[in-house]
């Protein structure tokens, strides 16, 4: 058994809405709003950073001083890390439902068992460093699904159906995503993930 976060997608194969399809971009809109709101910009006159919805900083200092994950955190980044699923896999044409601000039955993101005394206290200090080749690989993969996505859009605007070989292959990269995001991020393991989709 995986100690990794796993993510599950029910892709609508045929019978889309093309219509909604089409206008995915401006659909998307209100949801993306919503989910930019968390991310805090921090405007200086000589950095300009955005920072992500999670709470990393506190879940690292929380491992390394006192070996503990507060579950008040790590139910937000769990509770994020699935709206933000469910948002990628509407933006990404996988399913016509509109992304709900609650769980659903098209999108499952499942956290492993946290176990806060068994994580390495120290290893959240290097694991950003760790992940470098799992981002590299994970660039390739995001272009790979980026292209398997425009087919896609094509495929549906088209036709109304959805190529399943085009599918595994983007659901294959947002759940390597969310491995990632799990293990240099939110580190709710120190298990490695695997390279492959």
């Amino acid at each position: 058994m995986s100690n990794q976060i796993e993510t599950q997608i029910d892709v609508s194969l045929t019978e889309r809405n093309r219509l909604t399809a089409f206008f995915r971009l401006i659909l998307i809109a209100p949801i993306a709003i919503f989910i930019l709101s968390f991310a805090p910009q921090q405007f200086d006159s000589d950095n300009m950073s955005l920072i992500a919805g999670f709470f990393v900083l506190p879940v690292a200092l929380s491992i390394v001083f006192r070996q503990a994950y507060p579950s008040y955190l790590l139910a937000f980044n769990d509770a994020f890390l699935s709206l933000s699923t469910r948002i990628d896999a509407y933006l990404l044409v996988l399913t016509d439902e509109y992304p709900s601000l609650e769980e659903n039955d098209v999108v499952s993101v499942t956290f492993p068992e946290v176990d806060p005394k068994a994580l390495n206290r120290y290893l959240p200090l290097v694991k950003w460093f760790l992940a470098i080749p799992l981002y590299i690989v994970g660039l390739i993969y995001a272009i790979y699904a980026f292209f398997l996505t425009i087919f896609a859009w094509v495929s549906v605007v088209l036709t109304g159906n959805y190529p399943e070989w085009c599918a595994e292959g983007v659901v294959g990269t947002i759940a390597y995503w969310n491995r990632i995001v799990g293990y240099a991020l939110l580190m709710v393991t120190d298990e490695y993930p695997t390279f492959s989709l």
